[in-house]
């Protein structure tokens, strides 16, 4: 569970270190790509907490998440329509959904183990 977290904070860390800029031209690419990788990620802690974490459903649903979100902002930019947008609400409304699930689960969990140390 901690190994996804770890990646996560390198990859900031070296993010903000470096002096490596993204065209303009590819900014909407990238920030979809980003909620479609922390939507994932999010989503793989959820599903580990639940006990229901299957490393092909997490692989393969990060790649169909961002090619799926990719081909919305390509669609969108040819067509002159925003697409992208569409692809930025779905992904936070989910990340939302499972930040609120875990929140949930870890708060469930606290409370069973302080229930049972208090028996103790």
């Amino acid at each position: 569970m901690w190994l996804p977290l770890i990646g996560l904070l390198i990859g900031i860390i070296l993010g903000l270190s470096s002096q490596f800029t993204i065209p303009d031209e590819y900014s909407n690419y990238l920030s979809i790509a980003v909620l479609a990788a922390l939507d994932t990620l999010f989503g793989g802690i959820r599903a580990h907490l639940q006990n229901i974490y299957d490393q092909a459903v997490f692989v393969s649903g990060f790649f169909f998440n961002i090619l799926l979100a990719a081909s919305l902002a390509f669609l969108g930019v040819h067509l002159g329509v925003d697409l992208y947008l569409v692809a930025v609400f779905a992904f936070g409304v989910r990340l939302f959904q499972n930040i609120a699930v875990i929140r949930r689960i870890l708060i469930s969990k606290w409370s069973l183990s302080r229930n049972k140390i208090e028996k103790n």
